[in-house]
């Protein structure tokens, strides 16, 4: 008992220090399945991700506007093979990760169970929901887990690319037409709460957050990142004319914040639990691509073992003097 508390206590002074936890590293058991719970919901919420806007690459506006929309689809399935990756050098593998997304054990962002009815909301996915991913990602850079700190930096990187062609959208269809308009403003509507509950549930309801920030996976609490989204976006939406839809959005000069409406924790709550709008369809998604795909993954599997048994064996090789 005594061996394991230093250990533990080697650790946070590791970690404490701004040292880089890597595969090979000693780690309590409890930091490998935060990490793991962490990283996989991750690497889902990329994956489910992709199906809301898969869904407009056909009907966008333009060509340009087409190959931006299928690069992005494109950059965030990479997102998810990198997380993937990093999540399996803490020991859990692909296959088991998969199977508790399909099963509904594993969770993915809520922000995903909400269904794009306009092109608008590519606009406002882009603007609100990738701006509400790098107010999270940018601290996750700074992890101190290394292989998910490095996946960060490119995964960012991409993130901020996203996010400004979700406000060149926005902005164009403000600036067009009244209906242009009010189709950018229903779909800010639609999409601002959603966005801000991405952060999580508050501070005093995260059972999670204490530990986390004091292992150094999370460098800044849900409510301080919510904040900080906020106070960015409310000149951002002023800047292209658009409302956000709070009646109770205010500058506070004391705080030096703006004060926010309360967020409807029931409904947050129920997305999570599973009964959000998109869901079932969404899993059924995911799982139909999963059983369409198998013979690809059979394939690969067949075609691994054909190679490894044409490779010569060294040991019963034998060389000429």
């Amino acid at each position: 008992m005594g061996e394991t508390h230093s250990l533990e206590d080697r650790f946070q002074a590791f970690v404490e220090a701004e040292n880089k936890v890597e595969p090979k590293h000693w780690m309590p058991d409890g930091y490998r399945k935060t990490l793991v719970r962490q990283i996989s919901q991750h690497a889902h919420s990329e994956v489910v991700g992709m199906l809301p806007e898969a869904n407009w690459i056909s009907r966008a506006p333009s060509l340009r506007a087409k190959l931006i929309l299928l690069a992005k689809v494109q950059d965030e399935a990479g997102h998810g093979l990198y997380l993937y990756s990093a999540a399996e050098t803490l020991g859990t593998s692909r296959d088991q990760m998969i199977d508790d997304l399909l099963s509904g054990k594993a969770k993915y962002s809520s922000i995903f169970n909400y269904p794009t009815l306009t092109w608008a909301d590519m606009g406002a996915i882009g603007w609100l929901v990738d701006g509400a991913a790098i107010a999270n990602q940018v601290m996750l850079c700074r992890t101190s887990y290394g292989p998910y700190s490095r996946a960060m930096v490119r995964i960012c990187k991409e993130e901020s690319f996203h996010q400004r062609q979700g406000y060149e959208i926005m902005m164009t269809l403000a600036k067009g037409t009244k209906e242009q308009k009010a189709m950018a403003q229903d779909a800010l509507n639609r999409w601002w709460w959603p966005s801000i509950m991405m952060f999580g549930p508050s501070d005093d309801n995260s059972p999670n957050s204490a530990q986390s920030m004091k292992w150094r996976i999370k460098r800044k609490s849900n409510d301080e990142l919510r904040q900080e989204f906020i106070d960015k976006t409310v000149a951002q939406a002023e800047f292209i004319g658009l409302t956000l839809p709070d009646p109770d959005l205010k500058w506070n000069a004391e705080t030096g914040h703006y004060d926010f409406g309360e967020i409807d924790w029931t409904e947050f709550f129920e997305v999570i639990a599973g009964n959000g709008p998109c869901n079932a369809e969404r899993l059924a998604a995911r799982q139909k691509a999963h059983d369409e795909g198998a013979w690809v993954r059979d394939a690969a599997t067949a075609y691994a073992v054909k190679q490894a048994a044409r490779k010569p064996n060294p040991s019963t090789q034998t060389h000429a003097a």
